[in-house]
């Protein structure tokens, strides 16, 4: 039925194929009809009694696993009691990181999921009792930029027409069938997620950790509210974190097409003018990438051993367009080779320059409102946008004499990552956390060893971030998030105190109205029927939120069981892109909160790039859909695939010409198993991934071999055969026999190895090579002619072959889940081990398997003795 349904649904029966997301949909309701009629008669195992197809079919071997797997229960920590394990040992605990609810997964959460579920089956099936957390992030700014995308493009609608109660009522709606559709991804993945313990950033018991955070800190003084400069997007009127400016290194002159202007802005150019020395004929020139910005200038700084302006130091210049003078000041931050160097300083518009006009008590004069147009004393440039003024001061400067020319300048810009708007340094009264002292405990953390990061690069990354770091903004004007639970307090304007109070921008946190009017009635010591109380419009970074996932997951900041049993975390991996970002601040919350690291391990991959090793972009066209690497998907449907999206009519041409380049005969089905197997052979430590879709294709291929040599043992095999004890076959055991139980023996000692180091490389390898090299080249066609020929050795033969395919099926387990299960359940087993699934199975150890190279070895000396 799903099968002939997929079909329907691509466009097999259709005359226009499908939405991905509406197949999606009707997928999970046959699902839901599924789960619920087993949970009504038990869970339904899929039928192996089917013959196998003759060589590797994906979709049959995928189908039917996962919901057993699920329904039984497997996945659960709880599972380990049910079978008689000791739990009282330490558990391994691990959170997936939350992906966002903008759409469906990527290749990168297909590398995390590959690299996690691998661990997490490999514990599980060493005994250990193991918690996989599953969980998604409402993630505020690029949530809201989706679903006011899907607004525009299906009912022609901004939310500000809607209003703010109906717009987070259609984000809710988007995030239900979008967390339905991340949910079936993680499930198509093969992911061994604990499914009953589900979380979202939004929830409302994620919320209440979120509030109590929050207010906790606010309490002891970590988080403040204080007018600082911060990232600012003009487009989206809100500020936006540092993993959100796109940093875009330019060489030299070059267009941006800005939201808001017809045409394009150059940027990459030095404009130099001058500035009038006070008192004097004579002038000092600087140059600048943002002249514009020179109408908040407070200052021209300058290198103190710079023998062209140290006679200056001390001086004053004229500003030609405000009233206003600056001084000249010295500092050693100045580049000599930078434009003259003499740097005009705006320390309301740079980040470098704010903390110099900090140092030297600089005024910070603000020159842009919230929507990018200029506000100042100058009224010929006030009320322009920001670079159409560029133009204009241009002009005045050349009117004037103070224009000096222009030439081109590599530089960097930041941009919008969400709205491809230019990123301003604004100063802006918002909420921030202090992060001194937090990132100094983080930072001795790591130099302790009590936090071990693996790669060990990275160590000093942590360490020149977090004793660089800036105070930490937490606050956005958004629609979609946290709001923060803080209240502005004003007095009655009766009230004796009423001006003192009013001016004194006065706030009190609370986790109800009631609660701050109480608490603001208690620090004033005034009545509370003399206050007024505005809660905070805005809400709350999303990273602030992810910040306390290790914990909040666990119900803190209740002492639940969970907590107690499962808090902290044995390892958190992720992408290096996100060290500072969510990591390091996971560790600051972590310690701060609870008093205890969150997590003991750090595990960090690289980025997943295309073939060419370019970062995947809309912008390139080269962003890879794992479904399509998985059900392989034509030429055609790619494209059909971008009518369906939100991407702009820009994006989408541009899309169509990557997938025209890169896939001209579409991409070929791979399956789960073949992409998790090829991602995980990646050096994901050290470098970018550059994935070919060719080699996860060549795994694919090795799936058939696998495929191929499990049915020949199976053949090879009485229909009534049971596998004999092994001290008892190795005693007749060849030489060949000997041989690959020692190679078996071999690569078990690598692949527990390459686990315990997180060396994904080295354990795909020596799966590779048994399975190819060993078993298939080698021991395989060695035995052959005997199994044909029905030899006395026959027997010995037949054990040795099973016990190596079982072996090497468990072996694999962890990177191919789907394909060791089909295979596993109809191999013969031994009616004591009653195991109902290979994710149960015991995983080769050394010393299981030393113990039939031993029993070989003690065979062989005992015949080479009594032939003396």
């Amino acid at each position: 039925m799903l099968k002939s349904l997929r079909a329907t649904c691509v466009g097999g029966a259709l005359k226009k194929p499908w939405p991905y997301q509406k197949y999606q949909i009707i997928l999970l309701n046959i699902q839901k009809h599924l789960t619920t009629c087993s949970h009504q008669y038990g869970p339904t195992k899929k039928d192996i009694s089917v013959p196998l197809p003759k060589s590797y079919d994906p979709k049959f071997v995928e189908s039917g696993w996962y919901s057993w797997w699920e329904e039984s229960g497997f996945f659960s920590p709880e599972f380990h009691t049910k079978l008689g394990k000791d739990d009282t040992t330490e558990p391994f605990v691990i959170c997936l990181p939350p992906p966002n609810v903008t759409g469906s997964l990527h290749l990168g959460h297909t590398l995390t999921v590959a690299i996690q579920d691998s661990l997490c089956r490999w514990r599980r099936m060493r005994g250990q009792q193991t918690l996989w957390i599953p969980g998604s992030d409402h993630a505020g700014i690029a949530t809201q930029i989706v679903v006011e995308k899907m607004l525009w493009k299906k009912e022609n609608i901004t939310r500000h027409q809607l209003g703010r109660e109906k717009f987070v009522e259609e984000v809710w709606k988007w995030k239900r069938e979008c967390g339905h559709e991340i949910d079936l991804q993680l499930k198509r993945l093969g992911a061994s997620l604990d499914w009953s313990r589900p979380n979202f950033t939004m929830s409302k018991e994620f919320s209440r950790a979120v509030q109590e955070a929050f207010i906790t800190l606010h309490d002891d003084g970590t988080i403040y509210r204080g007018n600082k400069l911060v990232n600012w997007s003009c487009t989206l009127r809100s500020t936006i974190s540092d993993i959100e400016v796109d940093k875009h290194p330019i060489e030299g002159a070059t267009a941006f097409q800005v939201p808001g202007y017809e045409e394009p802005v150059q940027f990459g150019q030095l404009t130099y003018f001058a500035y009038p020395l006070e008192g004097s004929d004579n002038e000092i020139i600087v140059a600048t990438t943002r002249v514009e910005t020179m109408l908040g200038d407070t200052a021209v700084a300058v290198h103190p051993e710079d023998v062209r302006y140290k006679h200056l130091i001390g001086r004053n210049v004229r500003h030609p367009f405000v009233d206003r003078f600056l001084p000249i000041i010295a500092s050693e931050t100045v580049d000599h080779e930078f434009g003259t160097g003499a740097v005009k300083i705006t320390p309301g518009h740079d980040f470098n320059d704010y903390e110099l006009g900090e140092k030297h008590n600089l005024k910070s004069v603000t020159i842009l409102d919230e929507t990018g147009l200029i506000t100042c004393s100058s009224q010929q440039f006030n009320g322009l946008k920001r670079f159409d003024a560029r133009e204009k001061i241009i002009s005045a400067l050349k009117e004037l004499g103070l224009y000096r020319g222009q030439k081109e300048h590599a530089m960097v810009v930041p941009l919008c990552s969400r709205s491809r708007d230019i990123v301003e340094p604004l100063l802006k009264e918002q909420w921030f956390v202090r992060c001194d002292e937090l990132a100094s405990k983080a930072v001795k953390a790591v130099e302790s060893g009590e936090l071990m990061i693996h790669p060990a690069t990275h160590h000093k990354t942590w360490s020149h971030w977090l004793t660089n770091i800036r105070d930490w903004c937490i606050s956005r004007q958004l629609w979609w998030g946290h709001r923060i639970p803080a209240y502005r307090v004003h007095l009655r304007s009766d009230h004796p105190l009423h001006d003192e109070v009013n001016n004194s921008n006065f706030w009190v946190s609370g986790r109800s109205r009631d609660e701050a009017l109480e608490k603001a009635s208690e620090k004033l010591n005034i009545d509370e029927s003399c206050l007024l109380l505005t809660q905070d419009e805005d809400v709350l970074d999303t990273w602030f939120s992810s910040a306390l996932f290790p914990f909040a997951v666990h119900g803190w900041p209740s002492q639940t069981e969970n907590l107690n049993r499962y808090y902290p975390s044995t390892l958190l991996e992720t992408g290096h892109d996100i060290l500072f970002f969510w990591v390091a601040r996971m560790v600051m919350m972590g310690q701060k909160l609870t008093g205890v690291l969150p997590f003991k391990e750090v595990y960090l991959h690289s980025m997943v790039r295309d073939a060419h090793g370019r970062k995947m972009s809309k912008s390139l066209g080269n962003v890879i859909d794992p479904v399509d690497v998985i059900q392989g998907i034509s030429l055609e449907g790619l494209h059909a695939r971008l009518e369906d999206s939100l991407l702009d009519a820009e994006e989408r041409a541009t899309s169509r010409k990557g997938q025209a380049a890169d896939y001209p005969k579409g991409i070929p089905e791979c399956g789960t198993d073949a992409l998790r197997f090829a991602l995980c052979t990646y050096k994901a430590q050290v470098e970018d991934i550059n994935l070919d879709v060719n080699k996860v294709q060549t795994y694919r291929f090795f799936c058939n071999k696998i495929w191929n040599a499990a049915i020949f043992t199976m053949n090879a095999l009485p229909s009534d055969f049971q596998p004999s004890p092994v001290d008892e076959f190795t005693q007749d055991s060849s030489i060949m026999d000997k041989w690959i139980l020692s190679r078996l023996s071999h690569v078990s000692q690598l692949v527990n190895d390459g686990f315990h180091g997180y060396d994904f490389p080295v354990v795909t390898s020596a799966i590779y090579k048994f399975w190819i090299h060993n078993l298939c080249d080698i021991y395989l066609e060695s035995v052959k002619p005997i199994i044909r020929n029905g030899s006395k050795e026959a027997t010995t033969c037949q054990n040795v072959l099973l016990l190596s395919i079982e072996a090497g099926l468990r072996l694999l387990s962890p990177f191919m889940p789907f394909l060791t299960e089909e295979l596993y359940q109809r191999l013969p087993g031994k009616p004591e081990e009653n195991i109902p699934s290979i994710c149960l199975a015991p995983y080769p150890e050394v010393a299981e398997v030393f113990f039939f190279s031993f029993q070989c070895m003690i065979q062989s000396l005992k015949t080479m003795y009594r032939s003396v």
